[in-house]
């Protein structure tokens, strides 16, 4: 490593450029609507300079940073014990699952046409535990028993504090194996004054906003006598020997298990306060210094969300999509796909219902909606926007007396292990009809707050290895999620066309058997498998089956909310008329957490081929001068386009650089792509490159007009560790360019696997794949590239002709077009036609 002295001028030196503005990605997304990665200017981004220590300080001159704030791994939480026995790997276990007769349309269960495409990386809805030190309510008010059943529990006797075993950041009662005694309340106590949210998390590549925390006093007044959940456990030290009649126990509001800083894994969440609090910056690293706080605009309360429609009126269309924190707010991936098949479809109607956190997220229009959108409908998922509804429920609005409410109790767990067990899907639908959907004859989640419903649950799923009260903030985390997405009334569609499992596809499977009609399922990326991942902390990429939940060696809380995720998933695949998939390998793991091969479809991304022919003829004059020039003695132009982020490995390819520059190779790397969404990461890699001395061999220029540079490359380079199908690996091929890329979603097949086309034409591979990881291997393939121009040759010429026969943007929207119509879609724009040309 350098000197301190050296290398604070190495530091110095770098230009501006090394660090990107923030804006044109989510969550602060550009406003203009411009091809590639983003489109705001260089010169208004945030740049470097050096402290008087000598050490980097990132000021932000052209926007306040986004994105979490990174958090140092921590070890792997202890796990809670279970009945099953624990492995540190999956176990396999067959999984049987009844599906409904769902008449499914003749839908081959091939490519439509030509190779096959991939998914995006997910990371949606991971959770935290609820707050630490919740407040605690007086126990002399007259009032317990009519504040809302929802939130934490409390009683005059003072709970026990400290750090729990299983969860760094859950507060903590020493909990026992055995379940406390139920009670019924009698003596009074005084509801607690304010309310935090649950939430579900977005995708990493398009994250989600903060929630806005805070909730609604509680009513006062006399209550009649309800049956209640009993306080948390006690130390045994401090429970007497004898005890008086237990006292009431009030519930109070607070913040639910499922945060939006979910993005955060559970076991990072306390070590990055922590480090945020009480340790410096370590030698070498760059110090963070947010832009001066300005005031914030007051949000105009009358203001809608662009595109939902001011007089309230919610026509009848075709289509629905329905989508999590994306279209039409913020850009990503996911966003572009789905403006792309709308604007490909003009023949026929759309809805967008926007699932995303609360009022305050992003509601502005980025892609300037075609005139074929009817209406965007806005569903949040924060508590703090049902609190009338949902956070007020009391047992009493069941209008049940016991008898029904252990009846309900034991139903609804029933219909629970019927899923989990059975793979029967009906009665717990019937339930949600019954008492979640806007349909409801009664508010089933009212039930958690009784006595009958822990009898119950302690009586028919005993062995979690978690005290009841623990048990009991899942569940109201679980049932405040399936309310925020199933209690409100949706418009009506001939085809729900969800772009994920999860909340998705859950709205859409209730939409569609609310109003008799369709549900279409588009995995972009394995929802599940890469939200138990993350969950997990484990790498994206690696497998996830429906069973895991039962024998992974894990916490209680995360075994809950495992199966949350892999449940949720089962109980919504059978009822798709079709799913579509971006590659043939995203089917079989799909089949492994409940899917159904026999109404799969792959139809993969696509682009517009014409929009890349300057490129590709740049290219090709390109060619003609590294021939003349010879391959030794040609400046070989990388790039890198993606986040910087620790899932794209740009470490990895940092180093991968060195090994070339050690080998006398003639190169230079351009990073292109968002540096704001995880700073820490930046930081490293910033400082990475300065200790290995290449500064001059590496440039980032951070957010920019990807299509506009790519004549000035001859090689693009993916070192990710998780990808859906990238569509900058399409627009890369369609300018003719090479790919040396890890084996990580559709990468592979849409580089290297042979593509057969109607005619029977073939392509061969227009690149070389690797498994990730591996610096020195990726080293190795640039080198094999670059060294051999007849090779170079074949592979552009391989890009251009591969994007051509599999990834035409019109051949992709004419499938979806197919689809939309197999479930109804375009019957009622028929009628329309029929009848005004009456």
């Amino acid at each position: 490593m350098s000197s301190s002295s050296s290398f604070r001028a190495r530091l110095e030196s770098l230009p501006l450029r090394y660090s990107a503005p923030a804006g044109g990605y989510a969550p602060m997304p550009s406003p203009d609507d411009a091809p590639g990665i983003g489109d705001r200017g260089e010169a208004a981004g945030p740049r470097i300079k050096v402290g008087p220590d000598g050490y980097g300080v990132v000021v932000t001159t052209g926007g306040a940073l986004s994105g979490p704030t990174a958090a140092t791994p921590s070890a792997e939480s202890p796990a809670v014990p279970s009945t099953d026995p624990p492995t540190t790997e999956p176990v396999a276990e067959s999984a049987s699952a009844s599906t409904p007769e769902v008449p499914a349309p003749e839908i081959p269960a091939v490519p439509i046409y030509g190779v096959v495409q991939t998914p995006a990386p997910a990371g949606y809805g991971v959770v935290q535990p609820r707050p630490k030190s919740p407040e605690l309510t007086s126990p002399q008010s007259p009032d317990a028993l009519d504040s809302p059943i929802f939130g934490a529990v409390s009683s005059a006797a003072p709970a026990a504090s400290g750090a729990s075993a299983s969860s760094p950041v859950e507060p903590a009662a020493p909990r026992s194996a055995a379940s406390p005694p139920l009670v019924d309340a009698e003596a009074p106590a005084v509801p607690a004054a304010s309310t935090s949210d649950a939430a579900a998390a977005g995708a990493p590549s398009e994250p989600s906003v903060p929630p806005v925390h805070g909730g609604p006093s509680a009513p006062a007044g006399p209550a009649p006598q309800e049956s209640v959940l009993p306080q948390p456990d006690q130390p045994e030290a401090q429970q007497p020997q004898q005890t008086p009649p237990p006292t009431a126990i009030a519930w109070e509001s607070v913040a639910s298990a499922a945060s939006h800083a979910a993005a955060i894994p559970l076991s990072q969440q306390q070590a990055a306060q922590e480090e945020t609090e009480d340790e410096e910056a370590p030698a070498g690293a760059a110090e963070l210094l947010p832009p001066p706080e300005e005031p914030e605009p007051e949000a105009d309360e009358q203001a809608l969300p662009d595109g939902v429609p001011e007089d309230g009126v919610y026509v009848d269309v075709d289509v629905a999509i329905v989508m999590e924190s994306t279209y039409p707010y913020l850009k990503g991936g996911v966003s572009a796909v789905v403006h792309d098949i709308i604007t490909g479809n003009p023949d026929l109607t759309f809805g967008i219902i926007h699932i995303t956190w609360d009022s305050h997220s992003p509601l502005k229009d980025l892609y300037g909606m075609p005139d074929n959108v009817a209406w965007v409908k806005v569903l949040y998922l924060s508590m703090e926007e049902h609190q009338e509804d949902f956070l007020r429920a009391r047992p009493r609005d069941l209008r049940m007396n016991r008898r029904q409410r252990r009846e309900l109790s034991r139903r609804v767990l029933g219909a629970m292990l019927a899923l989990a067990q059975d793979g029967q899907t009906e009665p717990l639908w019937d339930l949600i009809s019954e008492g979640l959907s806007a349909s409801r004859r009664y508010p089933v989640w009212a039930i958690l707050g009784t006595r009958e419903f822990m009898e119950a649950y302690h009586d028919m799923m005993p062995d979690l290895g978690m005290s009841m009260t623990d048990i009991f903030w899942c569940l109201r985390d679980f049932f405040s999620l399936a309310y925020a997405v199933l209690a409100e009334p949706v418009p009506r569609a001939q085809v729900y066309h969800a772009h994920t499992t999860g909340y998705a596809m859950l709205l859409g499977v209730n939409a569609a058997r609310e109003h008799g009609t369709k549900v279409l399922l588009t995995e972009h990326n394995l929802y599940v498998r890469d939200t138990v991942n993350t969950l997990l902390e484990r790498r994206l990429d690696l497998n996830v089956r429906l069973t895991d939940y039962r024998t992974f060696d894990v916490t209680g809380r995360e075994r809950m909310w495992m199966a949350w995720w892999l449940e949720m998933g089962r109980l919504c695949y059978p009822y798709a008329y079709a799913s579509t998939y971006l590659y043939p390998r995203a089917i079989t793991e799909a089949n492994e957490l409940g899917g159904d091969s026999g109404r799969a479809i792959v139809i993969p991304n696509g682009i517009v081929i014409s929009e890349f022919d300057a490129s590709y003829a740049a290219r090709l004059a390109a060619i003609e001068e590294i021939k003349k020039e010879g391959a030794d003695k040609h400046l070989w132009k990388l790039v890198y386009i993606a986040r910087v982020v620790p899932i794209k490995g740009l470490l990895d390819m940092i180093d991968s650089v060195r090994l070339m520059v050690d080998r006398g190779l003639n190169i230079h790397l351009d990073v292109c792509g968002p540096t704001e969404h995880m700073p820490s990461y930046f930081e490293q890699c910033l400082t990475r490159i300065v200790e290995q001395g290449l500064e001059s061999v590496i440039t980032i220029r951070g957010t920019v007009k990807v299509r506009e540079l790519l004549p000035e490359f001859d090689l693009f380079v993916l070192p990710s560790y998780n990808e859906g199908l990238p569509v900058v690996s399409l627009e890369t091929m369609g300018a003719g360019i090479p790919t040396v890329s890890t084996d990580v979603g559709a990468v592979r097949s849409v580089v290297e696997d042979m593509i057969v086309t109607d005619d029977g034409q073939t392509w061969d591979p227009c690149g070389i794949i690797i498994e990730p990881g591996d610096p020195t291997v990726m080293a190795d393939k640039v080198q094999e590239v670059i060294s051999d121009v007849d090779l170079y040759e074949r592979l552009s010429l391989n890009a251009r002709g591969r994007v051509e026969a599999a990834y035409d943007l019109v051949k992709v929207n004419a499938s979806y077009n197919k689809i939309y119509r197999q479930g109804g879609a375009g019957e009622q724009t028929g009628a329309r036609a029929d009848q005004g040309g009456a």
